[in-house]
């Protein structure tokens, strides 16, 4: 079973509530509530609230902060990347842009393969439109996306030697 599906079976035992009952009450066809419980299909945050109300209760959905498990290289990108992204503005960018491109050019005749070929298009595309909000958003990300396309990153040798000692040795 699932969470969701684990949650929802325990608020049908605790109430006593059938499958056959809750599918009468919510509209919900009866097989479907049985792919739920078995996890054989996904139940949203939203269906399974709807299903709760149902049986007099409700979804409290906790978010909490976690951190995320990176290993040594990925963190001491983030951290240099980060960096950078706090000195990133539209006037930067295009002082940036001359060797951005250069980095990009380089990188193309360099690297092979998926995800990378993708992860520099992708860059390109940034780079290209302007867009500081998704530069930002890849230099800080911790999804596997953003890890990824930091390893092809074309913003080498924009960080001034200070600004670049002192991450390392913070990320020490």
């Amino acid at each position: 079973m699932s969470d969701r599906g684990d949650l929802l079976h325990g608020v049908m035992l605790d109430t006593g509530t059938t499958q056959s009952e809750l599918s009468r009450i919510s509209g919900v066809h009866q097989p479907s509530i049985s792919q739920f419980l078995s996890g054989r299909v996904d139940l949203s945050d939203d269906q399974l609230d709807r299903l709760l109300s149902c049986m007099g209760r409700r979804l409290e959905v906790v978010r909490r902060s976690v951190e995320p498990e990176l290993n040594r290289s990925e963190r001491r990108s983030w951290l240099l990347h980060r960096r950078l992204s706090s000195q990133l503005t539209r006037t930067s960018l295009g002082e940036w842009r001359p060797t951005i491109e250069r980095n990009l050019v380089r990188l193309r005749e360099g690297v092979t393969g998926q995800p990378h070929v993708r992860n520099i298009e992708g860059w390109t595309s940034l780079v290209g439109r302007g867009d500081v909000v998704g530069l930002k958003r890849v230099m800080t990300g911790l999804d596997r996306d953003s890890i990824e396309m930091r390893e092809v990153s074309p913003m080498g040798g924009l960080l001034s030697q200070e600004d670049r000692s002192d991450v390392l040795m913070r990320a020490s």
